[in-house]
């Protein structure tokens, strides 16, 4: 006979939004599973995946506050000082510095694999969180009175509220049948790091080139994340170059500007698609991290956005649980939903047009990008909204 264990809470990913949710809630006398495909080796030694993540002033006061922070070795923080976006060899930029303004710095960029490993550091020993560990999730369900969570080796899980965590591709979201909407951007990004003899300033440059993007973020020292965005028919090629080749051709196309330039990792490929489930909430369920909303990298606010959601969604719970009231009340949850929703669409439909814009190679749209480029330097609140996005701490988070 199969087995049941119940739980308060049963959260689907050990991700960093997953884990995150769990240790926002360390004091809230909640009994908490986390179901994970990954062994448990994995989460407290992720692999190297490539993706430096760029976090907001949000998340680094977020992940402060949960104890993730202090994992996060020094020497591995870069920090971003100045921000340029440049439309191929265009004289203009559309520039953010922190002259003059009360923020020393733009934000951080820290490697993916850091963030998780410090993700499962403050939670694997948190007393009222169950890891569930190389194991699959078969089956989910709910209806008003619980929750359900089927696993391949024949047990069950059944709590008040299910929470998804579980990627953009969640498998979780779609058992529950939530649809999203996904757009295929056609386009292959491939991230690594670099170093190079010339300081980078602490400037984080994005270019857009006809045929591809090219960002540079500032790391620690003389090395920087190199993410290099490219039709998907190009991707092939540029992985079978070899290192060397492959560093002589980021240089060029960066135009010397951090002198000679080596590849210090391996490549990683990533297929682009953005992904907006139509609606974050149902009965005795909720989606945070990309199982909401998978962002385009161009504006690295995936992960922060993740960080903010399950931080409100935490909000919501503790306020259930301290009313004495049902955590999974969809009063609650749909005020998470709409908190996160007015976070997470301006963004994902503002970075969406703007990946649009600066891939378009037609004549009107060149014109459009350089007229773009201009009044965003000429258009003080036009900077201004930008920056408060990169550097405003919100009051709704905690």
């Amino acid at each position: 006979m199969s087995s049941v264990r119940s739980f308060d809470l049963i959260i689907i990913g050990a991700g960093p939004a997953g884990l995150g949710l769990a240790r926002n809630l360390a004091g809230a006398n909640l009994q908490i599973a986390i179901v994970e495909a990954q062994s448990e080796a994995v989460l407290a030694d992720p692999p190297e995946d490539g993706r430096d993540i760029a976090l907001t002033h949000t998340s680094e006061k977020i992940m402060a506050d949960l104890g993730m922070w202090a994992h996060i070795p020094h020497n591995q923080v870069g920090t971003i000082r100045d921000a340029k976006v440049v439309d191929g060899n265009s004289p203009f930029a559309l520039h953010f510095d922190t002259q003059g303004k009360t923020a020393e710095y733009l934000g951080r960029i820290v490697p993916n694999h850091l963030i998780r490993k410090a993700a499962y550091t403050v939670v694997k020993d948190q007393p009222n969180v169950t890891l569930i560990c190389d194991s699959e999730v078969t089956s989910v369900s709910t209806d008003t009175t619980q929750g359900r969570v089927g696993l391949a080796d024949g047990s069950s899980l059944q709590g008040a509220l299910i929470v998804a965590a579980d990627s953009r591709f969640s498998s979780t979201r779609r058992k529950m049948g939530i649809p999203a909407d996904s757009l295929d951007f056609g386009r292959v990004v491939i991230v690594c790091e670099m170093e190079h003899t010339l300081p980078h300033n602490d400037t984080a440059i994005e270019c857009f080139h006809y045929d591809q993007t090219l960002a540079i973020l500032p790391m620690v020292g003389l090395k920087s994340s190199v993410v290099v965005t490219l039709p998907a028919s190009s991707a092939d090629a540029a992985l079978a170059l070899s290192d060397a080749a492959f560093s002589a051709d980021i240089e060029k196309r960066f135009g010397g500007k951090l002198g000679h330039m080596t590849l210090v990792t391996k490549r990683h490929p990533y297929p682009l698609v953005g992904v907006l489930a139509k609606k974050f909430v149902s009965t005795r369920f909720a989606l945070v991290g990309d199982a909401a909303v998978g962002m385009h990298p161009v504006t690295a606010h995936g992960y922060n956005l993740g960080l903010s959601g399950a931080s409100l969604l935490a909000r919501e719970i503790e306020n259930a649980v301290t009313n004495v009231s049902d955590i999974s009340a969809m009063a609650g949850l749909k005020r998470y939903e709409a908190a996160h929703r007015r976070a997470v669409l301006p963004l994902y439909h503002g970075t969406n047009a703007l990946v649009k814009l600066f891939t378009d190679t037609s004549p009107p749209a060149r014109l459009l990008r350089g007229a773009a480029l201009r009044l965003g330097n000429l258009l003080p609140p036009v900077k201004k909204g930008i920056l408060h996005q990169l550097t405003h701490i919100e009051s709704r988070v905690r």
